[in-house]
């Protein structure tokens, strides 16, 4: 009889916990796991995809979610320790380490988000009309007087990247690689506000710059510059600023634990695409409106592009997030 007893206060003491276990993961997880922790690596394509993520794992799977900041090395080495759960660009040709650590299965990699961007050094429009044999970056150096370095009048000035990021060093190299360094300073912003920033000032006043730039970005978006030709692609020196940047494969991925324990979200991101030209219309929405992030997101996925919901979700799941917004 007291066996009896005691067996059955346990159960009774054990019901609530177990319904509570269900009541928090719920459709979210497997495991319990209710708060999704993305990587923000500072630019505004991710922190958009970051928000269009977001959205659909708090309407469908009933999650919250939050972001970690870090540069693009920080946060890829965040993501092999379970510091943070999802990955919404991994910019893999910029990652020297990305292949072998999928190789060696320290995270797993759930598709591409978009492939058709690109990246290098950029010149207004206006300039590139007005010095017609400016084509290429190696054409740079015949042009140093166009683009003054107004803390060095002996030499002229190329914004490269952002501090941190690889691709910033990569550039920093071709300068070297291509002699440019002998007439032209390298300048890495602080940040994205600050180099975007210096680009719009330029345009604004029609004067000449020559910028390291990606896509999609809403400033490309928004302004009309062109990209500078290089020589192709070339794997083997691309890392030592030989050759073209490449268009890069952006993925989705997630940390090892996150995948094991979170099947169903999981099976949304496989799902996620997106292209450049989508995203820059999202952001270059931002731009003119004002808009947040999370915003853009509700503005993408209602009245841009809703065909998105039935491409990521079933029909099930897209009905519920058309009815949450």
């Amino acid at each position: 009889m007291k066996k009896t007893t005691r067996s059955l206060l346990l159960l009774a003491m054990l019901l609530p916990c177990v319904s509570a276990g269900c009541a928090a993961g719920g459709t979210a997880t497997g495991k319990g796991k209710t708060a999704l922790t993305f990587a923000d690596v500072g630019w505004d394509s991710i922190k958009l995809n970051n928000a269009l993520a977001g959205l659909i794992a708090e309407k469908v799977f009933g999650y919250t979610w939050q972001e970690t900041p870090g540069s693009t090395p920080i946060s890829h080495e965040a993501l092999l320790k379970g510091e943070i759960d999802i990955h919404m660009e991994e910019w893999t040709s910029n990652i020297r380490s990305y292949a072998p650590d999928l190789q060696a299965g320290r995270f797993t990699e759930l598709g591409v988000n978009f492939d058709d961007n690109r990246q290098g050094f950029y010149i207004p429009r206006y300039v590139a009309d007005r010095c017609p044999d400016l084509k290429s970056v190696k054409d740079l150096a015949r042009y140093a007087e166009l683009f003054p370095d107004p803390e060095d009048a002996s030499k002229g000035i190329i914004y490269g990247g952002i501090v941190g990021w690889e691709i910033t060093e990569i550039m920093n190299k071709k300068i070297a690689a291509y002699g440019l360094d002998k007439s032209y300073n390298y300048f890495a912003s602080g940040s994205d506000a600050v180099l975007s920033a210096a680009m719009v000032s330029a345009w604004d006043k029609k004067a000449p710059i020559v910028a390291y730039y990606w896509e999609p970005t809403w400033l490309l978006g928004k302004y009309d510059f062109v990209l500078l030709e290089d020589e192709p692609y070339d794997a083997e020196r691309y890392h030592e600023g030989y050759g073209a940047c490449p268009s890069v494969t952006v993925t989705v991925a997630v940390s090892n634990d996150f995948a094991a324990s979170n099947p169903e979200f999981c099976a949304f991101l496989a799902k996620f695409k997106m292209s450049s030209a989508m995203i820059s219309e999202a952001l270059a929405y931002m731009n003119t409106t004002n808009a947040g992030y999370e915003e853009a997101a509700e503005w993408l996925l209602t009245k841009s592009h809703p065909e998105l919901l039935d491409r990521w979700l079933s029909p099930e799941q897209a009905a519920k997030v058309r009815a949450a917004l």
